[in-house]
């Protein structure tokens, strides 16, 4: 059985392991950072998939975040061994639930152009392809 719960501090090396196996980590994304931000900003967003087996390991994660117009989807991911089976959907699930309780009204989320795969997974979940353009900047020099 798999259960959804938040991020707890003894989480940290099991989630970054699984963003790694799961091809998430680029190198101007660090996972320790990116998790410490999110422990500073609305720590209740993160979630993750834990599989109640003899190790209790993490088997999922997603970070949302709701900053009064929009909310966000990052670090989505489900231990490739486990990847369709629904846990993907499942986490999504919880993480909507979070953000409607918080009054979000839409989601916004990245994916690479090139990833056919989770494009697909997310088209199934009802999210469609908006006419924007999305823009970056780094602030942080990396």
């Amino acid at each position: 059985m798999t259960s959804i719960r938040v991020y707890r501090a003894d989480d940290h090396a099991a989630v970054v392991a699984l963003w790694e196996r799961c091809g998430l980590v680029r190198p101007w994304n660090v996972p320790a950072d990116d998790i410490a931000a999110k422990l500073a900003f609305q720590p209740e967003l993160l979630f993750v998939a834990v599989q109640d087996d003899e190790r209790s390991r993490i088997v999922g994660s997603v970070m949302a975040g709701y900053e009064g117009h929009r909310g966000w989807i990052n670090y989505l991911c489900v231990e490739p061994s486990l990847q369709r089976s629904g846990l993907g959907r499942s986490l999504m699930e919880h993480a909507e639930g979070a953000l409607r309780a918080l009054g979000c009204p839409k989601i916004n989320l990245q994916v690479r152009e090139t990833n056919a795969d989770v494009l697909a997974f997310y088209e199934s979940l009802g999210y469609e392809i908006d006419a924007t353009v999305s823009l970056g900047k780094r602030l942080d020099g990396r």
